[in-house]
């Protein structure tokens, strides 16, 4: 079993999540099957009843886990499928070992941080380190002779705070049961420069890896983050200081695509590195999946021709917020030779009240809106900015932009659409007034309103195409049905569909029983498509979201070459 442990010092979001998927797809690129494991030190079970404003928006697996994002990142950059004990919190640990006291487990002993907790956290890893998550369901191991399981975890936050104390111990320990040549220890630090002086500052990491050390861990490589490339004198000083050799200092300075990441680790000889120091059975170069990244990273920074999209959300002062709309719409805009124009709209901008109280905001929000060559209205809960969401899907419907409504988009496409063509002027979901006349939106039957975590619609679930004559069934490659991940505690009112049918509005999906639906398209109009699923979360570089890909299509004029081509994207 080989362990590869991402630490971080300094301040949180320098980039852990990332540089842990890139060299997760280096190791994939040499032949290993890899997984993931994220630690998160905080309280809660799990991240379902966080603010996205709290840690970005929380990402849906498969088994309805609701995660941190870093497992999106994960999901995408080695193309598996993870679950939701792949992500550790405070709150699994301590609930698992709670459970266990409360069984009498512990035969009368007194419950500690040490040992108890910190065994919890080794089981826990140990255990889920061994569970297939690629399509071919073996068990993640290292290629070619030794059938040696190897994956890969981040352990959150930063090294320091007291809420990650026992996960530090528990590795501390765990590098020792492991033994070394199986376990490795990453350190991601920062390097700043300040403008005053721009000179880049070594003391920084220097602290880190002390503070690191101190602990009872000690870091292997130290991967150096930075805005601008680090020089050699700063590179050298690092290694003098830190105790380490100067390739085992790695330099990651911001790029203009993630996928640039993994080719920059490979460039200064991880790949050698990981050979030596793991003593894996694996050649010096990688393989010809890390040429296809660099290949994308090339394109991606040669790309000339725009697409512009305005994302109608309420959460839209953080990017974080929609990490994978962001992805799935940044994997379409590359697989159709664009460069991605995001235009994050609150959608509060649009309403009324704002051209009452700030009309520059309002006539702003709607300049973009405007010259947006696509409009995408996200998932969302409560009712703050939905009348600007409604103006928007307005906007499009009316003006022929092509759109796509995801979970609450679609629903609230579907009350725009009551209430302008069908003319029932109070049409509403149920979330938001509970006494409207014509509940077009309603809450499922086993909501539970009482408990808020876990207790929506989650995961993966099957929709199934009740006509051929869909523009997504195409995008789909013309299957009968899919499976996407769900998230959402309300749905389209089944008993009024007919009513919408008769106008345009077409229920192309529906789930397996044929009583909640899926996939809304409209008739006469270049591409307006809604989906109660979340396409966004299986998004993959090389694979982008038929739903997200349509839209792109769409708003480049080229969705019915696309179509008449079979599917298959020009050269």
């Amino acid at each position: 079993m080989k362990y590869i442990l991402v630490t971080g010092g300094v301040i949180s979001g320098i980039g852990k999540g990332i540089i842990a998927s890139s060299i997760g797809t280096i190791l994939k690129s040499c032949g290993l099957r890899v997984t993931a494991i994220k630690i998160d030190p905080y309280i809660n079970i799990d991240a379902g009843t966080f603010s996205p404003y709290e840690h970005g928006e929380v990402f849906v697996l498969n088994d309805g886990g609701e995660v941190d994002l870093d497992l999106g990142n994960y999901e995408r950059f080695l193309d598996i499928n993870l679950y939701k004990d792949n992500n550790i919190t405070t709150g699994k640990i301590y609930q698992h070992v709670i459970n266990k006291e409360r069984h009498g487990d512990y035969l009368g002993k007194t419950v500690q941080v040490v040992p108890h907790i910190t065994d919890a956290v080794q089981e826990w890893v140990m255990n889920q380190a061994k569970v297939p998550v690629d399509d071919d369901r073996k068990e993640p191991q290292i290629c070619v002779i030794e059938a040696n399981p190897s994956f890969l975890f981040q352990l959150g936050g930063t090294i320091g705070d007291i809420e990650g104390m026992p996960f530090v111990e528990a590795f501390r320990q765990f590098q020792f049961k492991a033994k070394r040549e199986n376990f490795c220890n990453i350190h991601v630090s920062l390097v700043p420069q300040p403008n005053a002086t721009g000179e880049q500052k070594t003391k920084p990491t220097q602290n880190s890896v002390r503070a690191l050390r101190g602990l009872g861990l000690s870091p292997d490589l130290i991967v150096c983050r930075s805005a601008k490339p680090i020089e050699m004198a700063v590179k050298e000083k690092i290694s003098m200081f830190c105790h380490v050799e100067p390739e085992q200092v790695i330099f990651i300075h911001d790029v203009s695509s993630t996928y640039r990441v993994p080719i920059l680790l490979e460039e200064q000889g991880i790949i050698k590195y990981f050979k030596q120091r793991l003593n894996l059975p694996i050649g010096d170069q990688p393989s010809d999946l890390l040429m296809k990244w660099k290949k994308m990273a090339d394109r991606y920074e040669r790309l000339l021709k725009v697409c512009s999209i305005a994302l109608v959300g309420k959460y839209t002062k953080l990017s974080d917020c929609y990490a994978s709309v962001f992805k799935a719409l940044e994997h379409s805009a590359l697989a159709i030779n664009h460069k991605l124009d995001l235009m994050y709209i609150d959608s509060t901008e649009l309403e009324h009240s704002t051209e009452v109280e700030n009309s520059v905001k309002y006539h702003q929000a709607w300049h973009k809106l405007c010259k947006a060559d696509g409009i995408l209205v996200p998932g969302g809960f409560g009712i703050r900015g939905t009348e600007g969401k409604l103006q928007a899907i307005s906007w499009a419907r009316t003006k022929k932009k092509p759109f796509l409504g995801v979970c609450l988009g679609m629903q609230l496409a579907v009350v725009e659409f009551a209430r302008n063509c069908l003319n029932w002027k109070d049409a509403n979901s149920t979330e938001f007034d509970s006494d409207t006349k014509n509940p077009v939106v309603i809450d499922m039957p086993e909501h539970n309103p009482g408990d808020m975590g876990g207790t929506m619609r989650l995961g993966k679930r099957k929709t199934v195409f009740k006509t051929q004559n869909s523009v997504l069934r195409k995008l789909y490659g013309d299957e009968t049905f899919v499976e996407e991940r769900h998230r959402h505690r309300y749905e389209v009112n089944p008993e009024l569909t007919h009513c919408f049918e008769e106008k345009g509005l077409k229920f192309v999906g529906h789930d397996t029983e044929g009583n909640r639906m899926e996939i809304i398209e409209l008739e006469n109009h270049p591409y307006f498509v809604g989906v109660q699923f979340h396409p966004e979360f299986s998004s993959r570089p090389m694979k982008p979201s038929p739903p997200y890909l349509g839209l792109l299509l769409a708003a480049t004029g080229t969705l019915n070459a696309y179509l008449q081509r079979g599917c298959k994207l020009s050269p």
